[in-house]
């Protein structure tokens, strides 16, 4: 016999640019949004019944027409409303996810002001938040972003580690450390100030890695945790991926020339790669 087990179906990866255009300058958001839907589905997928199916074109057609009447000011509230939305119009779903990735623009700097109506993109950085409904609860919410690339030449070493036979890399007590830092945190209640936390959080990540006297990736990326933990009470735990995305010192005594710390070469693979969840305890 067989049963069908856990399923969702939704789309993903729709893009909407909003511009927001108040008297003197416009503001930008480009989001990138899949939803995923939870429910009674069973009879399209044994018997191909898609009475209880809500197209997927429709969701997105929900998601456009959504950014046009709402007025929620970040993706963490837009992602409240849909999630409602779909739930209020669609009896056969228990429940309603909302994943969304935003692009950050700048207004492009001229002449000591800001342009107005200019914008432009000026790292790789992007923002994230998931949020996810039912019939019974609150909805849930969890923020993040992906890819903050950030880079320190002073205070970091790695020394004391364990040394076999296939070991070649030698102590450091004074190394580069860059990473691209992904964070996520759930907050412990839908109704929060989330533009301003995020803010908060990316500033206090930002703070504690630079004073941070770094004995490891992973002692840095613990103290940068415990920092927000201690700083942001709003939310109940963070979890950080940092890729150690190593610069080697580049041997230039076969041309006759030191190299007191100063000429490196950035590799992105292979490199190491550490993660971990900090979360409050009761």
């Amino acid at each position: 016999m067989i049963a069908l087990g856990q399923n969702s179906y939704g789309k993903s990866r729709v893009r909407v640019m909003k511009v927001k255009r108040h008297p003197g300058h416009h503001d930008v958001r480009d989001w990138t949004v899949e939803i995923l839907l939870e429910g009674d589905f069973q009879s399209c997928f044994t018997d191909g019944d898609n009475s209880r199916i809500l197209p997927t074109d429709t969701m997105k057609n929900t998601v456009y027409s959504l950014a046009r009447s709402s007025t929620a000011e970040c993706m963490e509230e837009f992602g409240k409303e849909l999630v409602a939305f779909l739930l209020q119009r669609n009896p056969q779903v228990s429940v309603a996810r909302a994943s969304i990735s935003e692009k950050t623009w700048e207004h492009l700097s001229m002449h000591e002001s800001t342009h107005p109506t200019t914008f432009v993109q000026l790292s790789g950085e992007c923002q994230t938040a998931e949020v996810i409904a039912n019939r019974s609860d609150a909805p849930t919410v969890r923020s993040g972003f992906e890819n903050l690339v950030i880079l320190k030449t002073a205070g970091s070493e790695f020394v004391g580690f364990i040394k076999d036979s296939l070991t070649t890399l030698p102590e450091s007590t004074d190394r580069l450390f860059a990473t691209a830092v992904k964070a996520r945190w759930n907050y412990l209640s839908p109704t929060v100030p989330f533009g301003a936390l995020r803010c908060k959080i990316r500033e206090t990540l930002l703070r504690v890695f630079a004073a941070h006297k770094s004995k490891s990736v992973q002692h840095t990326l613990y103290a940068m945790g415990e920092g927000v933990l201690a700083d942001v009470r709003e939310i109940a735990d963070i979890e950080l991926t940092m890729p150690n995305k190593h610069c080697l010192l580049v041997d230039l005594s076969r041309f006759g020339q030191d190299n007191p710390n100063e000429i490196f070469v950035p590799i992105d693979e292979p490199h190491g790669y550490i993660e971990a969840h900090l979360r409050r305890q009761d």
